[in-house]
């Protein structure tokens, strides 16, 4: 046997029990090589809370037609057949997959429903001030203020470390969390190091 031959089967078989393990296990396998100097596309965890901007693939195992990207509103619904507007911002996948067996229990018997977040585009923070690399960050993550400096490339020679404030809109009132750096930098006062919410700003003087 040549060896284009042998490269040939051993592809073929290797493709074979991919699909196998995709249908038995109803795990995705996707099999690609990233671009030289890509990077990959952000990954929402468990907990993550979708926003609008945010891309979702809703799936009904057996229904073709019930397959659909969908992206959060403004309004922060998502639109589906047959049920119509259901709630997407400030809830997890499971929690949208939840209520979309829900409502189409009316319609689909006993449907099989899954939901992926393919694009993660509403959770953005910002760093401004005196950091290397001021400006707008997409993370697919939960972030805290030490990794969005990281993001921004650190403070620069000239920066005030111990009067950085983190800017936060809730419900339209403004709010204000002071962090200092160099404490932190020290292992003290921890508890400054908060979660950023999507449109955080923080502010490097």
């Amino acid at each position: 046997m040549s060896m284009t031959c042998f490269t040939r089967m051993v592809t073929c078989r290797l493709g074979a029990l991919l699909l196998m393990c995709s249908v038995f296990t109803g795990v995705q396998v996707l099999v690609g090589v990233m671009p030289a100097g890509s990077e990959p596309p952000p990954v929402a965890e468990a907990s993550y809370l979708l926003g609008p901007e945010d891309v979702v693939k809703i799936s009904v195992w057996k229904d073709e037609h019930l397959t659909q990207e969908v992206v959060v509103r403004p309004d922060g619904m998502i639109s589906f057949p047959l049920v119509g507007d259901v709630p997407a911002a400030g809830r997890t996948i499971e929690d949208v997959r939840l209520e979309l067996v829900k409502r189409l229990n009316r319609f689909v018997q006993n449907p099989q429903v899954s939901v992926l977040a393919i694009k993660i585009l509403s959770y953005k923070i910002y760093v401004i001030g005196r950091v290397h690399k001021p400006g707008e960050f997409l993370v697919g993550h939960y972030t805290d203020v030490l990794q969005a400096l990281s993001l921004a490339g650190g403070l620069n020679q000239f920066a005030a470390e111990n009067d950085i404030r983190v800017m936060r809109r809730n419900r339209g009132e403004q709010q204000v969390f002071q962090f200092r750096y160099g404490d932190v930098r020290k292992g003290k006062e921890m508890g400054q190091n908060i979660i950023l919410e999507r449109g955080d700003v923080v502010v490097v003087p």
